[in-house]
């Protein structure tokens, strides 16, 4: 009896003592939870807060150039401006069609120099494949560039505070037509007329196999739908935002 009752004095002296502790680093023990459960995390632009029936529609470009007359004639025909994002090494073989593109008024993305997976590289590497494509989008057209995608989806909380350091978005998408997989044109209009909603921004390549054919008929049926569909930075909020961490939904501040 006399060893149960030292046995729980000594217990809840402890919990007394571990009580202390948490009470007088509750800062310390509340970062730690929240770097533990994620929450430090930063994410990309996937897609925009919208009350209105507006979306932003890209495509990425670094490789080829063949499919794009047809795309840039298809947007023409429905008084479409989109984003171009477009690479560096894709720039210096195909500066005529970067100047096309911007003729045309669409806006000109950031895609990197190289096209690396940019979650692993070094602050001064991004710094680098991002300043050297910009100075180059401004060369061939003109534009200042503020809208960046990371090759592959692929970021890190480095790259997006060095592409904000630089005075970028960075911009991913929330409904992938998957044209680089070579879909027929039905299965992309199918996947994009379903995923597709308020905000969305959605992702298309300037050389997919079937994405002329199906850019088409996705225009006439968002057209249809009363759907306004405008260059990625027309999309994004004007003042105070947030990105929420869970949707990657960039949302205005309350």
């Amino acid at each position: 009896m006399n060893i149960d009752k030292k046995f729980f004095t000594t217990l809840i002296c402890l919990l007394t003592i571990v009580a202390i502790i948490l009470a007088s680093n509750a800062a310390i023990f509340k970062r730690a939870i929240c770097v533990f459960a994620g929450r430090d995390r930063l994410v990309p632009i996937y897609r925009v807060q919208s009350d209105e029936k507006k979306i932003a529609i890209s495509f990425d470009a670094a490789w080829g150039s063949d499919k794009t007359p047809k795309l840039l004639e298809i947007l023409r025909k429905y008084n479409v401006k989109t984003t171009f994002f477009l690479v560096k090494m894709w720039m210096d073989k195909y500066p005529d069609m970067t100047k096309l593109i911007a003729k045309e008024g669409h806006e000109i993305g950031n895609h990197s120099a190289t096209h690396p997976r940019m979650g692993s590289l070094s602050k001064q590497q991004i710094i680098e494949e991002i300043k050297s494509t910009h100075e180059k989008i401004k060369e061939l057209t003109g534009q200042e560039c503020k809208v960046f995608r990371p090759p592959f989806g692929d970021y890190s909380n480095t790259l997006i505070e060095t592409a904000n350091e630089l005075g970028y978005y960075v911009i991913q998408w929330d409904v992938d037509s998957l044209d680089w997989k070579d879909l027929s044109a039905s299965a992309i209009y199918s996947r994009v007329i379903k995923q597709v909603r308020p905000g969305s921004i959605v992702l298309f390549h300037n050389n997919g196999k079937n994405t002329p054919e199906a850019l088409d008929p996705i225009l006439k049926e968002l057209t249809k739908r009363g759907y306004e569909i405008v260059p990625v930075s027309e999309l994004l909020l004007k003042g105070d935002y947030y990105v929420d961490r869970n949707t990657g939904e960039m949302r205005k501040k309350e």
